[in-house]
């Protein structure tokens, strides 16, 4: 049993091995963790917090889709919801999706299968590989509070570089009430008793709005837009001039 103090100091960041991301965990348990974070995101509207910044780029677009890339797609929940949306509202997307496990790859596309959406998975760490520089709309949702500083830095410059349009971070943001909310949504939602204890390290390990603002300054991201979305979460935009 792990013990979480529902209290800790939030006045900075502390982050921890997120359960979820030893190389030793046993399948069962890391795609049940999945499908309880995928449980999470549909509760928290990730997809809609993510379209609404697509949205405004199709005006233009004619027949050409806009690529899109989600980087550390986990379960693959967001960029198959994205691209149902799209095909719902009858304009066309084309996305890839990467991750650096395996196990969520191959989840990821067992998800899209079910739903008979055209999304490209593929395996790749994100912080270290090559990314190509060839999407209109570069994003990731609920991975940035997992890196350092350090590697958080390297991963929107490299985000940057890759977009040809927008980049946009959708993650946490590190309060009392969004920890609250994180403990207690992680069991009344879920079974997965990973995903109890790396919901309480995600929002330890978060940014607050003017922690990633300097981040985003520093990795070169000039005119940045940061902000707040519920429940306790933050979205980060930045467009190419």
């Amino acid at each position: 049993m792990v013990h979480v103090s529902l209290w800790p100091d939030l006045s900075h960041r502390v982050v921890q091995p997120e359960m979820m991301d030893a190389p030793d965990l046993e399948r069962p348990l890391h795609t049940e963790a999945l499908d309880a974070l995928a449980r999470l995101n549909h509760a928290s509207r990730s997809v809609s917090i993510l379209w609404r910044g697509i949205v405004p780029l199709m005006a233009g677009m004619g027949e050409t889709p806009l690529r899109v890339l989600d980087i550390a797609t986990g379960a693959g929940d967001v960029p198959v919801g994205l691209w149902r949306i799209a095909r719902r509202r009858g304009v066309e997307l084309k996305i890839d999706a990467c991750d650096c496990s395996a196990v969520a790859i191959d989840h990821a596309r067992r998800r899209a299968r079910r739903w008979g959406a055209k999304v490209h998975f593929f395996q790749c760490n994100a912080v270290k590989d090559t990314i190509a520089a060839s999407y209109d709309v570069v994003m990731c949702s609920l991975f940035l509070h997992h890196l350092s500083d350090c590697d958080g830095l390297e991963l929107l410059q490299r985000m940057a570089a890759s977009a040809r349009r927008i980049v946009m971070v959708n993650d946490l943001e590190r309060s009392r009430s969004g920890l609250a909310l994180a403990y207690t949504a992680s069991r009344v939602l879920t079974q997965s008793r990973v995903v109890w204890v790396d919901a309480v390290r995600s929002v330890r390990a978060a940014f607050t709005r003017d922690e990633v603002r300097d981040l985003a300054a520093r990795a070169g991201l000039a005119s940045v837009v940061v902000a707040w979305r519920w429940p306790w979460r933050f979205i980060l935009m930045w467009s190419r001039t």
